[in-house]
Parts: structure tokens; C-alpha cells; sequence
């Protein structure tokens, strides 16, 4: 093998580990991508992988050893994460070369969204609408959360646009829908303010992906990500809890007005409703296939199913569980169908549903509030439950296959 082609290939390893890792994709399986396509391909390489920098090292020859590093400075866009999915089975079994690899890469990385960015606002806007009526099924809320999503997707294109403002748009979301939520509480005579009214506009800026990552992450050892990861999540939350507090003291609203109780006054199929309100929204903020939508339905339903029925046979918190072990388990056995799309995009949207951070960020805002005694503890358990649930399907498809194999 020359060295033009080793180099070749070492170099379209790092930059896929890369565009894995600015998909969210865990380190896990960025390790693992590697290993195989190297094994693939007959380079036996050393790598070193985080989640925004993957290195990967050849083996030494006359002119030295190469070394080959990339890193992507922004995330990659969830329809992207499909050809990008496609490509990474075919580097692990070397369907693909690197030359014609790299070149995919580059048409993926260079592909434009689908949909102007009006669409995208509006999408956001219907997703927050769907979300509310799982959360919060009201007509007030579900008003109220579709205008404030129209609101804060606009904020997110703005910062899209404008680069330096673009880590402000969690806090400044979070000031501006709890300021708009408390004034118009205020004006119709209300008592409190439903913190549940307030996440459904916020969703996109709940760090539940990321503390999954990092829960998956540590247990598979990688300690540096995970910690990386888990930092992150948490301050992402203190950011939301941070605009929301902000909101209470300008606005002159004491703690223990603010309320995370539930109420429904639409009925009981209102949540049932918002989760195909919410598949929808998701087709058009972030505007993946249209052959995604079926796939997009079972497991959206799937995840909310199990995640209801562990509430009502096992309390909130265990809920979280059965809805990510469940979801994990559904999503890779309909991966494997030739057809289906891969399991990474069905579960991403499948436990955006399940709001892992919801609870987290009630029960921050609630540490400066009225309930701060046993806020914390609440938090990292409701934080951590839809976690280890997905976990645990991993293990048990990893088991069950394991089994068939013999």
C-alpha cells in the first residue's frame, strides 16, 4: 500500500469520526467506526477521539508516521445525519472508498436545507404546539406555546445568521417567553405561571441529547467526553433557569407562583393528538425525507406509549426508563428492515418526545424557588432515568443478538 493511499485514508477516517461527532453520535461509536473501517480498508492505525476533535495516527513508514486530524465548528443539520449514516456502514465494511468517501462527505457538509428558513420558524412553531398538548393540554397553553414557538425559531434563525449571537439565544429565549408567559398571567388575573407552559417554545434548548451522550459515554469509560458532555447539559439548564429568573424578579413574581403542576382541560386524548402534532412539526424544522414521516409516526407513538404506561404502572420517574428502553429497542430492530431509515435519526426525534430535560429544568428554577430542598435530587434523577434507558436497550439488543448469532 503507498503512502499517497494510506495518508488518503486516514485522513477520511478523522474527518468522518468528525461529522459523526458534530452529529451527535457518541465517542463510543466514533471508536468504533474507526476500528472497523481501519480493519476494512488493512490500515492498522492508533486514534484519539473526542467529541468536536477526532485524530487518527498510521503506521510509521520511510517518510514518517502521518497523523491526520479534524474537527467540524458547527453541528450538523438532522437531515444530513442520513447520507452521513449511509456513509458510515459503508466505510465500516469498505464498500466505499476513501477518495469517493471523502467526496461524499464533502456533497454532504455542503448541502443546503431543504426549506427556506420560514419554514423552519413555522415547523418550530407547530412542534412547540404539539409538545404543549403532551405537556400541558389547554387552550391557553396550546395558544400561547405555537405563538412563542413561531417566536423562538425566529430567534434560532437569527442566531443561525449572526454567529456571535447564537450563545445568547438559549438565556434570551428563556427571559423573553417566561417575561411574555408572567405579564400575560398578570394581566388575566392568574395566580401562577405553569413552569410546563414554558417548556414546550424551550424544548430545542433541552439538553437531554447530551446527557445521554455523556451517560452512555461513562459507562463505556470514555471519561473525558462524557464529563465534557455532562458540563455542557448542566449548563445548558442553569442558562434557561438562568432567563427564566430573570423573568420572575423583573416582573416582580415571588418562586412559589411559579407551578409545575399539570392540567389538562382539553381531555385525555389531547396529549395522543400532540404527538402526531409534534411528528409533523418535526418534518418541517428540521425537514428530513418525506419517506421519514411513517418511520417518524411508529416511533414517536411507540416511545410516548411506553413512556405512559411505565408512568401509570411505575411513577414519573421510572416512566422515563421504559420510554428510552423502549425506544432504543424499536428503533434498531426497525433499522434493520432494508428500507427503514437509520436507527440514530429515529431515536434522536423519539426522545426529543420524551423531554428528558423538562423535569431537569423545573426542578433548577425550583432550587431558587419555594421547593429547593428536593429539587436537586429530582432533577438528576428525572435527567439521568430516560438515559440509562436507552442504555439498557442497547444492552438488551446487543444481548439478544449476541444469542441469535449462536
Amino acid at each position: 500500500m503507498t503512502e499517497t493511499s494510506t495518508t488518503q485514508q486516514i485522513r477520511f477516517l478523522a474527518r468522518l469520526g468528525a461529522a459523526m461527532g458534530a452529529a451527535n453520535y457518541p465517542v463510543t461509536l466514533v471508536r468504533q467506526m474507526v476500528e472497523r473501517a481501519s480493519t476494512a480498508y488493512g490500515v492498522p492505525n492508533d486514534y484519539v477521539a473526542f467529541p468536536n476533535h477526532v485524530q487518527v495516527i498510521g503506521p510509521t513508514m520511510e517518510s514518517g508516521t502521518p497523523v491526520k486530524a479534524a474537527h467540524l465548528k458547527e453541528d450538523l443539520r438532522f437531515d444530513q445525519t442520513f447520507p452521513l449514516a449511509r456513509l458510515v456502514s459503508d466505510a465500516m465494511t469498505g464498500r466505499v472508498a476513501p477518495a469517493v468517501g471523502e467526496a461524499r462527505l464533502d456533497r454532504i457538509l455542503e448541502t443546503p436545507s431543504r426549506y427556506p428558513g420560514w419554514v423552519t420558524v413555522l415547523g418550530y412553531g407547530v412542534q412547540s404546539a404539539g409538545l404543549a398538548l403532551v405537556l400541558e393540554p389547554s387552550p391557553l397553553n396550546l395558544l400561547v406555546a405555537t405563538v412563542l414557538g413561531f417566536m423562538v425559531g425566529m430567534f434560532c434563525a437569527v442566531g443561525r445568521r449572526v454567529g456571535l449571537l447564537q450563545h445568547l439565544v438559549p438565556a434570551v429565549s428563556a427571559f423573553a417567553v417566561s417575561a411574555i408567559c408572567i405579564a400575560g398571567a398578570q394581566r388575566l388575573g392568574l395566580d401562577h405561571v405553569s413552569l410546563r407552559a414554558l417548556i414546550p417554545p424551550l424544548a430545542m434548548f433541552l439538553p437531554g441529547a447530551a446527557i445521554t451522550l455523556a451517560v452512555v459515554e461513562l459507562t463505556a469509560r470514555d471519561v473525558i467526553s462524557g464529563s465534557s458532555r455532562l458540563i455542557a447539559g448542566f449548563m445548558q439548564i442553569a442558562q434557561l433557569a438562568f432567563g427564566i429568573l430573570i423573568a420572575t424578579q423583573v416582573l416582580g413574581v415571588d418562586g412559589s407562583q411559579l407551578s409545575p403542576e399539570s392540567i389538562n382541560k382539553i381531555g385525555p386524548w389531547a396529549p395522543w393528538l400532540g404527538v402526531a402534532v409534534y411528528s409533523v412539526g418535526v418534518m418541517l424544522f428540521l425537514a428530513p425525507p418525506l419517506s421519514f414521516m411513517p418511520w417518524l409516526l411508529l416511533i414517536t407513538y411507540t416511545a410516548f406509549a411506553a413512556q405512559f404506561v411505565g408512568d401509570l404502572a411505575l411513577g414519573s420517574y421510572a416512566s422515563g426508563f421504559c420510554g428510552g428502553l423502549t425506544l432504543t429497542v424499536a428503533a434498531l430492530t426497525i433499522s434493520r428492515r432494508s428500507t427503514a431509515p437509520p436507527a440514530i435519526t429515529l431515536i434522536l426525534p423519539g426522545f426529543w418526545l420524551l423531554v428528558p430535560g423538562s423535569m431537569g429544568l423545573i426542578g433548577v428554577t425550583e432550587l431558587f424557588g419555594a421547593d429547593g430542598d428536593s429539587a436537586f435530587p429530582a432533577t438528576v434523577i428525572s435527567m439521568i432515568s430516560v438515559a440509562l434507558g436507552l442504555q439498557a436497550g442497547l444492552v438488551i439488543w446487543q444481548l439478544a443478538r449476541r444469542r441469535a448469532a449462536h
